[in-house]
Protein backbone atom coordinates (compact mmCIF):
# COMPACT_ATOMS: atom_id res chain seq x y z
CA UNK A 1 0.00 0.00 0.00
CA UNK A 2 2.99 2.54 0.91
CA UNK A 3 4.14 1.97 -2.59
CA UNK A 4 1.06 2.87 -4.43
CA UNK A 5 0.84 5.89 -1.67
CA UNK A 6 4.05 6.96 -2.82
CA UNK A 7 3.66 7.07 -6.56
CA UNK A 8 0.24 8.80 -6.16
CA UNK A 9 1.58 11.37 -4.22
CA UNK A 10 4.90 11.62 -6.05
CA UNK A 11 3.31 13.11 -9.25
CA UNK A 12 0.86 16.31 -9.43
CA UNK A 13 -2.25 14.23 -10.33
CA UNK A 14 -3.49 11.47 -11.51
CA UNK A 15 -6.63 10.98 -13.63
CA UNK A 16 -9.51 8.64 -12.20
CA UNK A 17 -11.83 7.47 -14.36
CA UNK A 18 -16.03 6.70 -13.66
CA UNK A 19 -19.39 6.00 -15.69
CA UNK A 20 -22.08 8.55 -15.67
CA UNK A 21 -25.32 7.18 -14.90
CA UNK A 22 -27.06 9.86 -17.29
CA UNK A 23 -24.74 8.93 -19.88
CA UNK A 24 -23.41 5.13 -19.26
CA UNK A 25 -21.43 5.00 -23.02
CA UNK A 26 -19.01 7.70 -21.95
CA UNK A 27 -16.43 7.71 -19.25
CA UNK A 28 -15.40 10.75 -17.25
CA UNK A 29 -12.23 11.20 -16.16
CA UNK A 30 -10.72 14.07 -13.94
CA UNK A 31 -7.61 15.03 -12.16
CA UNK A 32 -7.16 13.86 -8.61
CA UNK A 33 -4.19 14.61 -6.12
CA UNK A 34 -4.62 13.30 -2.46
CA UNK A 35 -4.09 9.56 -1.34
CA UNK A 36 -3.47 8.29 1.69
CA UNK A 37 -2.88 5.04 3.39
CA UNK A 38 -4.15 4.24 6.66
CA UNK A 39 -5.76 1.32 8.65
CA UNK A 40 -4.78 -1.05 5.79
CA UNK A 41 -6.89 1.06 3.07
CA UNK A 42 -6.35 2.95 0.46
CA UNK A 43 -8.35 6.44 0.66
CA UNK A 44 -9.08 9.41 -1.18
CA UNK A 45 -11.16 13.03 -0.80
CA UNK A 46 -13.63 14.63 -3.13
CA UNK A 47 -16.51 16.82 -2.70
CA UNK A 48 -20.51 15.36 -2.11
CA UNK A 49 -21.09 18.40 -4.40
CA UNK A 50 -19.14 17.12 -7.15
CA UNK A 51 -20.06 15.01 -10.24
CA UNK A 52 -17.30 12.24 -9.16
CA UNK A 53 -19.49 11.91 -6.18
CA UNK A 54 -22.48 10.92 -7.97
CA UNK A 55 -21.03 8.82 -10.49
CA UNK A 56 -18.94 6.68 -7.97
CA UNK A 57 -22.66 6.82 -5.79
CA UNK A 58 -24.28 5.46 -9.01
CA UNK A 59 -21.05 3.02 -9.93
CA UNK A 60 -18.84 2.76 -7.59
CA UNK A 61 -16.02 0.77 -9.68
CA UNK A 62 -13.16 3.01 -11.18
CA UNK A 63 -10.13 2.84 -12.48
CA UNK A 64 -7.03 5.61 -12.43
CA UNK A 65 -3.83 5.76 -14.17
CA UNK A 66 -0.93 8.56 -13.85
CA UNK A 67 2.40 8.24 -14.91
CA UNK A 68 5.97 9.76 -13.62
CA UNK A 69 8.37 10.87 -16.44
CA UNK A 70 11.02 8.95 -16.99
CA UNK A 71 9.61 6.01 -15.08
CA UNK A 72 6.80 3.50 -14.97
CA UNK A 73 2.97 4.19 -15.06
CA UNK A 74 0.19 3.11 -12.53
CA UNK A 75 -3.13 1.73 -13.03
CA UNK A 76 -5.24 1.20 -9.86
CA UNK A 77 -8.57 -0.37 -10.19
CA UNK A 78 -11.52 -0.81 -7.83
CA UNK A 79 -14.20 -0.30 -6.28
CA UNK A 80 -15.12 2.91 -3.98
CA UNK A 81 -16.56 2.47 -0.29
CA UNK A 82 -18.46 5.72 0.10
CA UNK A 83 -19.60 4.52 3.41
CA UNK A 84 -16.32 4.19 4.71
CA UNK A 85 -16.64 8.27 5.01
CA UNK A 86 -18.09 7.82 8.39
CA UNK A 87 -14.79 5.62 9.74
CA UNK A 88 -12.05 7.44 8.00
CA UNK A 89 -9.04 8.63 10.87
CA UNK A 90 -9.04 12.24 11.84
CA UNK A 91 -5.42 12.29 10.61
CA UNK A 92 -6.54 11.16 7.27
CA UNK A 93 -9.77 13.74 7.39
CA UNK A 94 -7.16 16.61 8.45
CA UNK A 95 -5.11 15.52 5.86
CA UNK A 96 -7.42 15.53 3.12
CA UNK A 97 -9.05 18.84 4.15
CA UNK A 98 -5.44 20.65 4.18
CA UNK A 99 -4.76 19.13 0.34
CA UNK A 100 -8.29 20.14 -0.65
CA UNK A 101 -7.73 23.92 0.77
CA UNK A 102 -4.39 23.98 -0.75
CA UNK A 103 -5.45 23.02 -4.28
CA UNK A 104 -8.47 25.67 -4.31
CA UNK A 105 -11.20 24.24 -2.75
CA UNK A 106 -13.55 25.96 -0.31
CA UNK A 107 -14.17 24.00 2.68
CA UNK A 108 -14.66 25.40 6.47
CA UNK A 109 -12.92 22.58 8.52
CA UNK A 110 -11.83 19.00 7.57
CA UNK A 111 -15.41 18.09 8.87
CA UNK A 112 -17.11 20.00 6.17
CA UNK A 113 -20.25 18.21 5.35
CA UNK A 114 -19.06 18.39 1.53
CA UNK A 115 -15.95 16.74 2.00
CA UNK A 116 -16.41 13.15 1.48
CA UNK A 117 -13.77 10.59 1.76
CA UNK A 118 -13.83 6.98 0.11
CA UNK A 119 -11.53 3.60 0.53
CA UNK A 120 -10.88 0.98 -2.07
CA UNK A 121 -12.16 -2.18 -1.70
CA UNK A 122 -10.83 -4.66 -4.64
CA UNK A 123 -7.95 -2.90 -5.22
CA UNK A 124 -5.35 -3.98 -8.11
CA UNK A 125 -3.00 -1.63 -8.85
CA UNK A 126 -0.75 -2.78 -11.70
CA UNK A 127 2.80 -1.03 -12.46
CA UNK A 128 3.09 -0.95 -15.99
CA UNK A 129 6.72 -0.20 -18.09
CA UNK A 130 6.86 0.54 -22.07
CA UNK A 131 8.40 -2.93 -22.84
CA UNK A 132 5.05 -4.22 -21.83
CA UNK A 133 5.92 -6.45 -18.60
CA UNK A 134 3.86 -5.12 -15.48
CA UNK A 135 3.64 -5.86 -11.66
CA UNK A 136 0.29 -6.12 -9.88
CA UNK A 137 -0.65 -5.22 -6.21
CA UNK A 138 -3.96 -6.64 -4.71
CA UNK A 139 -5.44 -4.99 -1.94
Amino acid sequence: MDEIVAYLTGIPAWYLATVDEKDPAQPRVRPFSFAAADAGKLWFVTSRDKDVWRELSAHPKFELSGWKPGAYWIVVSGRANLADDAQVSEEVRQAGFAHMVGIGEAHDSAHDGRLAFFSVSDGIARFCDIDGSERRISF
